[in-house]
């Protein structure tokens, strides 16, 4: 059997608590405030902390919680309606390296989900476009 990037972060458990460290970060910087604020926006916080370690689990080769409940793992289309600058892809990808870091993750395959997770998230960078959007829409009402 083939060991995951999942298992050879130490599993779940150890997910969980990437996933609780790097939210906490996310609250307590200040690099963190515009992604606190674009997910006060949607569902809050305490769902984006579940539907990150769902998602997560499944991106590094675990159980595929988030599409075993949404269906998909398309990230482009979880994150269409949010509108992402440059500079939130950038704090997203420092928080999370320093979560990373922090927890003591380290190792080819942590370099390697460091590298991809740069390209996913410089990928849903849209310029704020669905603000204009969102905004078009709103005022067509």
């Amino acid at each position: 059997m083939t060991e995951t990037v999942l298992d050879k972060m130490g599993g779940e458990a150890a997910l969980k608590r990437l996933v609780e460290h790097f939210y906490d970060l996310v609250e307590a910087r200040p690099e963190g405030a515009n992604i606190v604020r674009l997910h006060m926006d949607g569902h809050g916080l305490a769902a984006t902390r579940a539907e990150q370690f769902a998602f997560l689990s499944g991106f590094l080769g675990g159980r595929q919680h988030y599409k075993e409940r949404h269906g998909h793992m398309n990230v482009k289309l979880i994150h269409e309606h949010i509108p992402i600058m440059a500079e939130d892809a950038e704090n997203w990808l420092r928080l999370m390296d320093r979560a990373l870091a922090d927890l003591g993750h380290s190792g080819a395959h942590v370099e390697r989900l460091r590298a991809t997770l740069r390209r996913v998230a410089l990928a849903l960078v849209n310029d704020g476009d669905v603000v204009g959007e969102h905004s078009a829409r709103l005022s067509a009402l």
